[in-house]
């Protein structure tokens, strides 16, 4: 009787195991980074080498998905990774102003906060330039000049880190922008166009001209090895030290074992030659931070984010 009833347990259990689906091993279909600005800039290059081999590593299709569109929110990229299920199939590619304030600008898709960071990889050498026949060769000779003139800022959206830390700059060095307006690329002929007479932008869209703009200051945590002179903000304004990068985000039911699958892979990326000289050549800060410290560094930068509201307030 035992040993009958041994094996009909275990026909029973085999019967069990054909009859139930098979649980899918991540990733089992087309995986969509999600990067909320134009093609070309930094986030966008190195975010299309760890979907390549995420492909490669794999074995399935992983694309880049451009959804550029309001620099100060809705965030459309943004919304469609939070609003997509929480499997790791769709993985945002965001700047801090995402995980950072983007529950807080009354987005409602993006309330309350729906990311986690699977890793932060890049700084950008972000910089604020002027045309090289401007009457100004520094932040200081600039805030002398804008007090008697107008003078254009151009930036990617007013609730952007580098955008916020500009408006306060001019609030602690007792100017004024003429005006300001958001474009969805800066490059050099935002500057030749007139379009904009102080851009906000990365170091990468307007090497083409660098020699013929003047580099102010850099938005960064160091000054930038392509434009050694031109000071981070932080020494022109400790108040306002703070840098802008880059990371790879999820929603926050994501499993654990999927997280830890797209990490793998994008800190082999990120630390390869090709993603290095990327650095080398832009100025940039490629680099891999875990999620631990980069749940940290998003930490600090929301205090810091909220001396710089207070500036503007």
């Amino acid at each position: 009787m035992k040993k009958s009833s041994l094996m009909a347990g275990l026909v029973g259990v085999a019967l069990a195991a054909v009859a139930a689906p098979a649980l899918a091993e991540y990733p089992e279909k087309p995986v969509s980074f999600i990067v909320p600005w134009p093609p070309g800039d930094l986030e966008d290059v190195l975010t299309r080498m760890i979907a390549e081999d995420f492909q490669a590593e794999y074995g399935i299709s992983a694309a880049v998905v451009n959804k550029p569109g309001g620099g100060g929110g809705p965030f459309p990229g943004a919304i469609d990774v939070a609003t997509a299920p929480a499997d790791g199939y769709t993985i945002g590619s965001f700047v801090p102003a995402v995980p950072v304030i983007g529950h807080e600008i009354g987005i409602d898709e993006l309330t309350p906060e729906k990311f986690d960071p699977i890793g932060i990889f890049l700084t950008y050498p972000f910089v604020i330039a002027a045309k090289g026949d401007a009457p100004y060769n520094s932040m200081e000779e600039l805030a002398a000049y804008a007090k008697e003139n107008d003078v254009a800022l151009g930036h990617f959206g007013d609730v952007l880190t580098p955008t916020q830390v500009t408006k306060a700059f001019a609030i602690n060095a007792g100017f004024e922008w003429g005006s300001d307006a958001a474009f969805d690329a800066l490059d050099c002929n935002t500057l030749a166009s007139g379009d904009a007479d102080v851009i906000n932008t990365t170091l990468q869209l307007i090497l083409p001209c660098l020699d013929d703009v003047k580099v102010l200051m850099a938005v960064t945590d160091e000054r930038i090895s392509l434009v050694p002179d031109a000071p981070t903000v932080g020494e022109l304004d400790k108040t306002l030290d703070i840098a802008l990068w880059n990371g790879l985000f999820v929603g926050k039911d994501t499993p654990a074992d999927v997280r830890e699958k797209i990490a793998a892979v994008a800190a082999k990326t990120v630390m390869s030659d090709r993603a290095q000289a990327v650095a080398k050549e832009t100025g940039a800060l490629v680099y891999w931070m875990d999620a631990e410290k980069s749940a940290e560094r998003i930490a600090g930068d929301k205090a810091t984010v909220a001396v710089i509201g207070e500036i503007l307030q």
